[in-house]
């Protein structure tokens, strides 16, 4: 629960951002607002301040202003307004000044990144050392697409659809643009050279571990479970096991079928700490009496803290929001030519997720899922699709060169298929959201 308010709090944020753009603009163009919204349905909490009323509504999902003159109603485009009033209405301005406060939403979007994430290089970015590493594997995943495409445990991946990439984090970027493709890798293997090909239909969006790739990972010791057969046998944070019975342990990824051989057994577990190797006993445990065997360890991940000064952490922060900007851009060119499929669409669930799990970290990741998140939500507002803002925009556009504003009845027909159109987008994201969560 705490997971879930924690999400949604962040999400609120965003939504308060990017309507805020919205009321700032319409007030600087000398606008009438009536209303300031965050959700949609009943109202939770309203206020009147001034000519505007300021709620929260009980379905946190999204927001709006509500501007005198706009769409239809006692107060929209063909209510009946004195002269006074027809100064103030949002349809009386002219088009840059309507494109300005249509667009100032999705702006402020793209701007909260080059605002928010410096403050997260200031403040330190904890990342696995593994990520700027060359990407050399420590594990295939049986039976994963990668296994099946022949790689083997100790490749280091050399160049991906004849695109040189020097490590993980830059093999994960490369595959954005070959979404839809097959993968071609050249990988170095023992000194020698060899070439895999991995299908067009696989998960590469989700990262190279998605694949069934996994990073050297020493079986070191980095969290103990209370009351498991770990902590009982007095290991210890920092220990290195090195061996399990007569089995060798010289990977993370060597432990679980390891334990799951030996089962409800005693056995002896030899270890390395500080330099010195010694032995213990335990016997593995199946958490409430079912599923695999446990010793209730976790492994230890290697990470490095980097700061930066303010003027690096400038640079950095509009260098990454540029990056999540092409990377969001492209997902989308992509994911309309039926490159990418909707599988990869996550919706409110999935963003709720992904922003609550962030909160229970540190301010860093909370920082860098704002950005991420705002950067998405801002693109996806520009899309040209009839009741967002981008189909505004189109709208205003279109008018710019008639001359004239489209007829109402033509928007608002436009408006329905729009309507129907992120409908159905949605129905996509949640049945997506459902079946990660319990498919």
């Amino acid at each position: 629960m705490t997971t879930i308010m924690a999400g949604i709090l962040m999400l609120g944020v965003l939504v308060f951002v990017h309507e805020l753009g919205h009321f700032i603009v319409a007030k600087m163009c000398g606008v009438k607002v009536l209303k300031f919204s965050l959700g949609f349905g009943p109202r939770l909490i309203s206020r009147q301040r001034g000519e505007t009323e300021y709620q929260i509504c009980a379905i946190p999902l999204g927001g709006y202003v509500q501007m005198l003159g706009e769409g239809s109603g006692e107060q929209g485009e063909e209510a009946e307004l004195t002269e006074e009033e027809k100064t103030r209405s949002f349809a009386e301005q002219s088009v840059a000044k309507r494109l300005a406060i249509v667009s100032a939403g999705p702006i402020m979007n793209l701007m909260l990144p080059l605002l928010i994430l410096p403050l997260s290089f200031m403040v330190g970015v904890q990342m696995p050392t593994y990520l700027e590493e060359p990407a050399c594997l420590g594990y295939v995943v049986p039976e994963s697409v990668a296994a099946q495409g022949g790689f083997q445990s100790g490749d280091c991946i050399i160049s991906l659809n004849q695109q040189p990439v020097k490590s993980w984090n830059d093999t994960n970027k490369k595959f954005l643009g070959q979404a839809g493709e097959s993968l071609k890798f050249l990988v170095d293997r023992h000194g020698e050279r060899v070439q895999l090909t991995i299908p067009s239909d696989n998960d590469s969006l989700q990262g190279m571990q998605a694949l069934g790739l996994l990073p050297q990972q020493e079986a070191r010791i980095g969290g103990l479970a209370p009351d498991m057969p770990a902590a009982s046998a007095g290991m210890k944070e920092g220990d290195l096991i090195v061996q399990i019975a007569d089995f060798p342990i010289t990977s993370w990824y060597d432990l679980k079928g390891t334990i799951q051989k030996i089962g409800p057994h005693p056995v002896d577990v030899k270890l390395v700490r500080d330099g010195e190797e010694l032995t213990v006993e335990l016997t593995p445990v199946q958490q409430n009496g079912e599923g695999s065997y446990l010793l209730g360890i976790a492994p230890l991940y290697s990470s490095e803290l980097t700061r930066y000064s303010f003027g690096d952490a400038i640079r950095e922060g509009a260098k990454k929001t540029w990056e999540l900007i092409d990377l969001t851009v492209v997902f989308v060119q992509k994911l309309f030519t039926g490159n990418v499929s909707t599988k990869n669409i996550g919706g409110p669930i999935t963003v709720v997720q992904i922003a609550g799990q962030a909160a229970q970290t540190d301010l860093s990741a909370i920082l860098s899922v704002l950005a991420f998140i705002s950067i998405q939500l801002g693109i996806l507002n520009l899309l040209p699709i009839p009741i967002l803002d981008g189909g505004h925009i189109l709208f205003y556009l279109v008018e710019l060169v008639i001359r004239r504003p489209v007829p109402i009845r033509t928007r608002e027909l436009a408006q329905q298929v729009g309507m129907a159109m992120l409908l159905m987008l949605m129905l996509v994201a949640f049945y997506n959201d459902i079946v990660r969560l319990w498919g």
